[in-house]
C-alpha cells in the first residue's frame, strides 16, 4: 500500500518501487537553494522590510516629538490597529504605555519608540517557548493548517533544521488528498538524505492518511529515527467533515505511540492577518494545538499579527516555535521575541 524512500548522497538515481517514482522539480516544488552568509537577524530584517517601512515610518511620525497627550493616543491606536495587531494585543499595548508615562513622568513622544518596543517584547516573549524533541525517540510532530498556507514547504525546511541540530528526520506523506504533497515531499527527501513514507502514486488507489503515517512511525521506531514530521491535508476551518478526519489521524498516531503525538504545529500565513486567530482557535478545539509556525513573514505581512495572538492569549499563550522569512532552506528559525521586536523597527 505504500512506498518506502531513502535517499542517497551518492549521484546514483535511487532505486524506487515500481509502485512510485521520485516526480521531476516542477515550479510547485522546492528549488535547490545557495547557501547563505547573511545573518538570520538580518534575513529577517529583511523579511520584515514592508512591516517596518509602514509601521516603522508612522511610529517615526508620530513619536518626532511633541507632548503626550489623548490624540497621540488616539492615533497610535489606528496605527497598531493597521498593523493587524489586534484589538486586545493594542489595548493591553496602551495600557502599558499609560502606565510606564506615568511612572517614568515621561513628557515627549520621543520617549515613547522605545517603551512600546520594550513593551511589545514583554507582550510576545512568552509565546518564544524553544521546541525540545529529546523527550522522545522518534519524536512525532504532526503538522496541521488551511490550504496554501505553506505547510509541505515548512516540513520541509523543519527537517532540514532538524538535521542541523543532529537528528534523523523521517517524512511522513499524510496529505493523500493532493498529489503535488507527496511530490514535493519526496523532493524533500532526496535533497536531504530523509526518508519518506509515501502513498502509492496510482492515483486510482485512495489511501488512508492515518495509515500512511501509522506506518511511517513504526518504520521510524524500527528504524532508530529520531523525529517524525507527519504531513496532513489542509483543510478550512468550516470543513466540519474534513476536521474530523484529521482528529481521526491523531487518534491512529496514538495508537502507534502512547501520548503522540508529541507536537501539534499549526502553519499560519502571516499574511492572513486576523484571520490567523480564527484558525488557531478552530484546530486547537480539534486538535489541542501545542505550537505554531508562522511563515511568509517576507511578503505583504504586516507582522503584527504574532501580538495579536499573544494578545488573544494572555494567560496561557501558544508557543510560536519558528518563523518563516524566506524562501531559503535556512529561513525558518525559532522565534526569538527581541530580535523580531527589532526587526519591527526602524
Amino acid at each position: 500500500m505504500f512506498s518506502f524512500f531513502k535517499s542517497k548522497k551518492n549521484t546514483e538515481e535511487p532505486k524506487q518501487p515500481d509502485s512510485a517514482e521520485v516526480a521531476p522539480v516542477s515550479e510547485s516544488e522546492p528549488a535547490a537553494q545557495p547557501e547563505e552568509s547573511a545573518s538570520f537577524a538580518s534575513r529577517l530584517k529583511q523579511g520584515l522590510a514592508r512591516t517596518r517601512q509602514n509601521l516603522g515610518r508612522q511610529l517615526s511620525n508620530l513619536f518626532g516629538g511633541g507632548k503626550i497627550d489623548e490624540d497621540l493616543y488616539e492615533e497610535l491606536e489606528t496605527i497598531l490597529l493597521t498593523s493587524d495587531v489586534g484589538v486586545n494585543a493594542t489595548q493591553q499595548l496602551l495600557e502599558d504605555l499609560r502606565k510606564q508615562v506615568k511612572r517614568d513622568a515621561l513628557t515627549d513622544s520621543a520617549q515613547l519608540k522605545q517603551a512600546l518596543k520594550e513593551a511589545l517584547v514583554t507582550m510576545l516573549e512568552p509565546l518564544a517557548q524553544p521546541l525540545d524533541t529529546t523527550v522522545h525517540k522518534p519524536f512525532v510532530i504532526m503538522i496541521a493548517g488551511v490550504n496554501g498556507v505553506g505547510k509541505t514547504t515548512s516540513i520541509g525546511k523543519l527537517a532540514k533544521y532538524f538535521q542541523s541540530q543532529g537528528q534523523s528526520v523521517l517524512l511522513a506523506a499524510g496529505d493523500t488528498f493532493r498529489a503535488a504533497a507527496r511530490e514535493q515531499l519526496l523532493v524533500w527527501g532526496e535533497r536531504n538524505n530523509i526518508a519518506v513514507i509515501a502513498p502509492d502514486a496510482d492515483p486510482e488507489k485512495k489511501s488512508d492518511p492515518a495509515a500512511v503515517i501509522f506506518d511511517a512511525i513504526n518504520s521510524a521506531k524500527a528504524r532508530g529515527i529520531d523525529i517524525v514530521l507527519a504531513d496532513t491535508a489542509g483543510r478550512l476551518t468550516t470543513q466540519l467533515h474534513l476536521m474530523e478526519e484529521i482528529k481521526k489521524v491523531k487518534r491512529v498516531i496514538a495508537k502507534a505511540i502512547p501520548n503522540a503525538p508529541h507536537e501539534v504545529l499549526l502553519v499560519l500565513d502571516a499574511n492572513t492577518g486576523q484571520n490567523a486567530i480564527t484558525q488557531v482557535k478552530a484546530f486547537d478545539e480539534a486538535l489541542n494545538v501545542t505550537g505554531l509556525v508562522l511563515t511568509k513573514l517576507d511578503g505583504t505581512a504586516k507582522g503584527g499579527v504574532v501580538a495579536a495572538i499573544a494578545g488573544q492569549y494572555p494567560q496561557d499563550p501558544p508557543a510560536l516555535r519558528f518563523i518563516g522569512v524566506g524562501e531559503g532552506l535556512n529561513d525558518l528559525r525559532p522565534f526569538d521575541a527581541g530580535e523580531f521586536v527589532d526587526a519591527m523597527f526602524d
